[in-house]
């Protein structure tokens, strides 16, 4: 007789007793990541984004939610992600809170249009700091907590939030999104480097590549292409994203469901990087 059984399926996407740190995780979809993460039973949340403000009006709004595990709490913790510096004082309060971090989902980044015969070069460095250069140094600082608790069978889990511009074309034209483009790509192919590099330390790492969701940072675009309706009746499922998308990707890939996926881009749109078997995507997280 065939083997059935799973080992403790009702627990398998449980996040119960994890902590985990969100960058950029005040609005958008790092919210609605630390949102999911928060439900599915972690222990503590840590919120960081540049603004103190919008931190804390994010924990509140956490802190608020109706289904969380007792004791179960979101953390302010506001630091530049851009600065070395920034990223050295947070991993500072993390510690003065917890020993270990189970979950570490490098949200933070910063885009930029311009037209590409003047699309100035400090724009382009600023988008590759914090979109790149800054994700590897969060990751790298944060490695010593992630490896505190970490184990073959329970990995610590690094995922990284990418775009599906990095897999195809982004935005082109007088609203060009170069550095972006390029930053998305790099940093994909960082993730895949990292998750063997850091495999052996039990950790793994993978990466997200979202589509068009409504967010802040989205919606410039969405207007320039049409609007919501416009956009949404041009993907293969007639929508755009919505936060139950975020919220499940992030919840496989961190709980035992997702422990043996490693160096792998979930892409989150809905289908349209492959629509009419083109890679021509004009999105923007």
């Amino acid at each position: 007789m065939a083997d059935t059984e799973l080992k403790d399926f009702p627990s398998l996407f449980s996040l119960k007793g994890k902590v985990a740190v969100v960058t950029g995780g005040s609005r958008g979809l790092g919210l609605h990541a630390a949102s999911a993460i928060l439900q599915a039973g972690a222990s503590k949340v840590f919120i960081t984004s540049r603004k103190a403000d919008a931190c804390a009006s994010a924990v509140a709004a956490l802190n608020a939610l109706p289904n969380l595990a007792p004791g179960a709490v979101a953390i302010s913790v506001p630091a530049d992600s851009s600065k070395p510096e920034g990223i050295a004082h947070l991993v500072s309060e993390v510690r003065k809170h917890t020993s270990h971090v189970d979950i570490l989902l490098a949200n933070a980044g910063a885009s930029w249009g311009a037209p590409f015969d003047s699309h100035p070069d400090e724009a382009f460095a600023k988008v590759m700091d914090l979109n790149v250069k800054s994700v590897f140094t969060t990751i790298r600082l944060f490695a010593p907590l992630l490896e505190k608790a970490a184990t073959a069978e329970d990995p610590s889990r690094v995922v990284i939030t990418g775009s599906v511009a990095g897999i195809g074309v982004g935005t082109v034209g007088p609203n060009g999104t170069y550095g972006y483009s390029a930053s998305k790509a790099a940093v994909l192919h960082l993730a895949r480097n990292l998750a063997l590099e850091l495999g052996p330390r039990h950790i793994t790492v993978n990466s997200l590549a979202p589509g068009f969701f409504p967010s802040k940072m989205a919606n410039g675009l969405l207007e320039l292409g049409g609007g919501v309706e416009k956009i949404a009746s041009g993907n293969p499922l007639g929508r755009l994203g919505r936060p139950e998308d975020i919220a499940g990707a992030v919840v496989y890939l961190t709980s035992r469901a997702g422990a043996y996926v490693n160096g792998a881009t979930l892409v989150l749109d809905g289908g349209s990087l492959w629509d009419r078997g083109q890679l021509l995507v004009k999105s923007k997280i």
